[in-house]
């Protein structure tokens, strides 16, 4: 099969011939259908973050296709099934974190394009508990953001527990922030949209946010305290600045939702405002399978729009570069 694989952290990514993964017990054989570019599989690549992937291995962990192959053979009730691989590739199933609906923390977890295999290939392998089943009226190329930045920017606004009298503040308009504004929009709190790129501030009107800020042109912490000040932000944006941004952009008993992760990145949180503000900072890290199964269900119900432009596994080089450019208006996705 053909796959992109990351031959050394830092260097381009080959296009290669390599054997189809055999299923091992619990696991099931995916034809891949679509698998899109998030901003992790450009960190993992590079090898930003303090635990590292191990080359040669395939990115990719919005990946939707067929279950085609099962160890229980031809008639196990996967196969056909269309299924999506997601961050979370497997978990143990019994420690503290699983057995109370926190799967996403368990520290024996995989990852998939992480420390497994994943979904920039024509083939993956996937754990079956872990293979989400997905509606069959949401095209692939549509669920496949959904896998990872629809059911993270979801997670994210139910962890901050927004209020529908609430104003949410949403640090980075892309693949995951045109997907946090709607949902933000669905729980009835009103929006502010963020970025710095004019596209992205349009992008984000045209999908109800109530007000939009140019963070090139203006400082965006006096133009949302202008606003009123935020009861939750959620810093999307790989940039340490955004963060401490979207921290000072929150009024008293506000709540910064932490979800990208840039590279060496630090947050200062000055202890007397923290106090005297009552403001809350909390780390949310994509979603649970059960949130995964909301997430799709709420777009095939028409109550969501992705974003997205298709690419060809053979670009994958280009399509990460209009990725880091910002040549792109929310999500790549690569067809099979």
């Amino acid at each position: 099969m053909r796959a992109a694989v990351v031959p050394a952290l830092g260097a381009p990514l080959e296009i290669r011939e390599i054997p189809v993964p055999v299923p091992g017990p619990g696991q099931v054989l995916v034809r891949m259908e679509a698998s899109g570019i998030c901003h992790t599989d450009v960190h993992a690549a590079r090898g930003d973050w303090p635990v590292k992937p191990r080359p040669p291995f395939v990115p990719g962990h919005e990946g939707i296709g067929t279950v085609v192959e099962s160890v229980h053979g031809p008639h196990h009730r996967a196969i056909g099934r269309r299924v999506a691989i997601g961050w979370l590739g497997s978990a143990c199933g019994r420690c503290r974190y699983c057995v109370s609906g926190r799967e996403t923390l368990c520290e024996s977890q995989t990852n998939s394009g992480y420390s497994v295999d994943g979904a920039w290939a024509e083939y993956a392998v996937v754990d079956e508990r872990f293979a989400v089943p997905v509606p069959d009226d949401i095209p692939p190329v549509e669920a496949a953001p959904l896998t990872c930045a629809g059911v993270t920017t979801y997670a994210a606004i139910r962890n901050a527990r927004v209020a529908p009298d609430e104003r949410v503040g949403v640090f980075g308009i892309g693949g995951l922030g045109h997907l946090a504004v709607q949902y933000a929009r669905l729980v009835g709190a009103s929006v502010v949209g963020v970025d710095v790129e004019d596209a992205k501030l349009a992008l984000a009107t045209g999908l109800g946010a109530d007000a939009v800020v140019d963070a090139r042109t203006t400082d965006p912490v006096e133009a949302i305290h202008d606003l009123g000040g935020l009861d939750v932000a959620v810093a999307l944006a790989p940039s340490p600045d955004s963060f401490g941004q979207a921290l000072r952009s929150l009024r008293r008993g506000g709540r910064l939702v932490c979800v990208a992760l840039p590279a060496d990145g630090t947050l200062t949180v000055p202890i007397f405002d923290l106090v005297l503000g009552g403001l809350t900072v909390l780390g949310s890290i994509v979603g649970t399978r059960e949130e995964l199964a909301e997430v799709f269900d709420l777009h095939a119900r028409g109550r969501t729009r992705v974003v997205t432009e298709t690419r060809k596994l053979d670009d994958v080089n280009a399509a990460v570069d209009d990725l880091l450019a910002g040549r792109v208006p929310a999500r790549l996705v690569m067809e099979f």
